[in-house]
């Protein structure tokens, strides 16, 4: 007996009875497969510079790519990919990328309400939080004094500093080797302020603004007085945050750029890409 089954449209006479399949059959399932592996490596392009998708951009992104594939065959595809690990689906209707995860590091209460404070007395500057703290999971040798750093727009630094005073903050603004050496080293619970330099890369983390990773890692070969501690290892610092987190070279490349510190973060990237 010849069963005769419809495939995109076509007629395909299969002997099924023989256990056999027609060359349509088997033309058509190496397509599949080939399609498959395309849309596989074409899916980790779509998150250069962003670590979560919505399913319906996922989709739209796609389907530019591949302009004949219906939303219900990528959806079946989007599927597959997750079973096989290469898609995350951490929220309904988001998809991230599996493998290495996003740096969230752990934001303390005295950061969060220093943080709200800030926010509710200026609400209309861009600024964000963090702590040195965050650095010594990079570290060979871990420092045993940990700053609160705050990052803001230049208009507000001083009024922001005498605010922080008035509450009895032991606070230094840009403080220079010598503050560091005479001051900071032998003062606890310090807090410093930075000026925020533009269209830096930050991130929102429980309704808190922090620098991204890329951020700090620029960063990090500039301001040598605040980043003292870590400018022995910085190579092995760089290698531990491409090994455990999720980067974007291009992000931290435009704000290298920025910095005009495009040419040694590039050089430290390519070493510790070369040694992973």
């Amino acid at each position: 007996m010849i069963q005769r089954l419809r495939i995109n449209g076509s007629n395909c006479y299969s002997l099924l009875n023989f256990g056999k399949k027609c060359v349509f059959c088997q033309s058509l399932t190496q397509n599949i497969i080939v399609l498959e592996q395309t849309i596989k490596d074409k899916i980790p392009t779509y998150f250069v510079d962003q670590q979560a998708i919505s399913k319906t951009s996922l989709v739209e992104l796609i389907q530019k790519d591949f302009p004949n594939l219906k939303e219900s065959s990528i959806t079946v595809y989007l599927s597959k990919l997750k079973k096989e690990g290469v898609l995350k689906n951490p929220s309904r209707g988001k998809y991230t990328l599996s493998g290495k995860d996003r740096f969230i590091p752990v934001i303390d209460t005295k950061l969060k309400r220093l943080y709200n404070k800030i926010k509710k007395d200026y609400p209309f500057i861009e600024f964000c939080v963090w702590n040195t703290l965050w650095l010594n999971q990079f570290m060979r040798h871990q420092p045993f004094r940990f700053y609160t750093i705050i990052e803001l727009e230049k208009d507000v630094v001083q009024s922001v500093f005498y605010k922080l005073k008035d509450q009895g903050k032991t606070v230094f603004t840009e403080p220079d080797a010598e503050t560091f050496e005479l001051y900071v080293h032998n003062s606890d619970d310090v807090i410093i302020l930075k000026q925020l330099v533009s269209e830096a890369p930050l991130a929102e983390i429980e309704n808190i603004v922090i620098p991204s990773l890329e951020k700090l890692l620029v960063d990090m070969l500039i301001d040598t007085n605040l980043f003292g501690a870590q400018q022995s290892e910085l190579e092995f610092i760089y290698r531990s945050a491409f090994e455990k987190f999720e980067i974007s070279k291009s992000k931290m490349k435009r704000y290298a750029h920025r910095r005009n510190r495009e040419m040694e973060v590039e050089h430290l990237s390519n070493l510790t890409l070369a040694n992973n």
